[in-house]
């Protein structure tokens, strides 16, 4: 049947998150790759994945409501076949109780009887006795409550709930698990905004206008990405729109000399390319070699020639380049905790403890880049989370010991400005990734 082979495409595609620590969206589309499916099955596989994936440790833990012994203890492909059937009784409406079962028994058969038995006693299990999975109370445990009930790690939601409240941390984990729509820039150097919208609706997409940027075209619709024209032949870049303001932030000319520290897969180079209407110079870097490749391969084909893509470690570009760009971007690595919506099992692969551990590689990089600016010239350090220590702290710190650098206010320079020196653009809140960014300028 058609949906086994859906299930078996989410199946495999599970193992390989799971069991070999791939990540999510690159397994299921080198699973789906090698599979004929209908489009129809492709977006079963795909919801199966993604849904399982982003429940997490929550359908472990309902799981063992039914188990005698931890899910742990089972073979690897009957833990994510239970998973999977989890999912689909209690997150998917659509599908019947009696086809989550059964299917997922026909599954555990390639694995032998015991195992296909055991799995029908599991899922048979919670659909006779669905109240073993009531979560704990939210007024005697809030923070194991939003964990369960939210899908997060405990040792985040709690963190959360410390920094902003048990109501702002929810708004926030909701906003986690709400789909995140495709969010496009605009190559002016090839088609106006007006233009792209055009020419996507001619690729049977749905897309509006952003109100945050004027290069950010929001697609509420489409038929998949290898279907927008106007994406495929360079008319524009997949960018969200916090990513966007960062550039209108960095604020570069024509002419100048600036360098992009962390730049792949290169949405900001590009678009900083853009601004300076690809007149100019921009270095950009990156300490792996396939992220060069992408950085290159998005250039090529939004027709920008001003980028000089190539490794070097960012705590090295002071060494190298020291007083010589007029603008340094320096969009470092960070805990990535604005962006969890876009990455389903990214809030399951981190840890308080290396978490920890970024801001002493943020300094590094930051005192680096600072020294590669010109006097006069403008630093701009931006994060794609939500953590104070890898920003407003770590930029002051920066600042008490660089006097020789003066915090400007980015807020002035967005598009829809703020009446603030440093952003912090948080989910719950303003409606987009979370992100940071400061803008400092060197004085001598």
């Amino acid at each position: 049947m058609k949906k086994d082979m859906a299930r078996r495409a989410a199946l495999d595609t599970l193992m390989e998150i799971n069991n070999h620590g791939a990540y999510a969206n690159i397994a299921l589309s080198r699973v789906l790759s090698k599979r004929e499916l209908s489009d129809a099955d492709r977006r079963f596989a795909t919801e199966l994945v993604y849904g399982t994936v982003k429940a997490g440790k929550t359908i472990d833990w309902m799981l063992e409501r039914y188990m005698k012994k931890p899910l742990s203890k089972s073979k690897a492909p009957i833990r994510d076949i239970l998973r999977l059937g989890m999912y689909q009784l209690k997150y998917m409406d659509k599908v019947p109780e009696s086809a989550a079962c059964n299917e997922s028994v026909n599954l555990a058969k390639r694995y032998g009887k015991a195992s296909a038995g055991f799995v029908n006693a599991v899922l048979r299990s919670a659909v006779r006795e669905p109240d073993r999975t009531t979560f704990p109370d939210k007024d005697d445990d809030p923070v194991q409550y939003l964990a369960l009930s939210s899908m997060h790690p405990s040792w985040l939601t709690k963190h959360w709930i410390k920094q902003f409240g048990y109501e702002s941390a929810e708004k926030l984990c909701r906003f986690d698990n709400a789909p995140a729509i495709l969010s496009l820039r605009t190559n002016t150097l090839r088609c106006s905004r007006e233009e792209l919208i055009d020419a996507l609706e001619e690729s049977g997409a749905h897309a509006e206008l952003s109100r945050l940027v004027p290069e950010g075209v929001l697609v509420k619709s489409h038929t998949g990405l290898a279907g927008l024209t106007p994406l495929q032949d360079g008319r524009a870049q997949v960018q969200d729109e916090s990513s966007m303001m960062v550039a209108h932030v960095l604020d570069p000319h024509p002419g100048e000399f600036v360098i992009d520290a962390c730049s792949a897969p290169g949405g900001k180079t590009t678009h900083i390319a853009q601004m300076m209407n690809d007149s100019g110079r921009i270095a950009a870097f990156d300490i792996y070699e396939h992220k060069i490749k992408r950085i290159e391969e998005n250039a090529a084909r939004l027709g920008i020639h001003s980028i000089e893509a190539a490794l070097l470690d960012a705590r090295m570009i002071g060494t190298e380049y020291e007083g010589m760009a007029d603008r340094v971007l320096l969009d470092v690595p960070c805990s990535g905790l604005g962006v969890l919506r876009r990455r389903p099992d990214a809030r399951w692969r981190k840890t308080e403890e290396s978490i920890a551990m970024l801001p002493a590689l943020q300094r590094e990089i930051l005192d680096s880049g600072a020294r590669a600016v010109k006097p006069g010239g403008i630093l701009v350090y931006s994060t794609c989370t939500i953590e104070p220590a890898e920003n407003e702290r770590m930029v002051q710190s920066f600042l008490n010991d660089h006097p020789e650098y003066k915090l400007e206010s980015a807020g002035a320079l967005l598009p829809v400005p703020r009446n603030t020196d440093m952003v912090q653009l948080l989910p719950q809140i303003d409606g987009t990734d979370g992100f940071f960014i400061a803008r400092m300028r060197r004085q001598r």
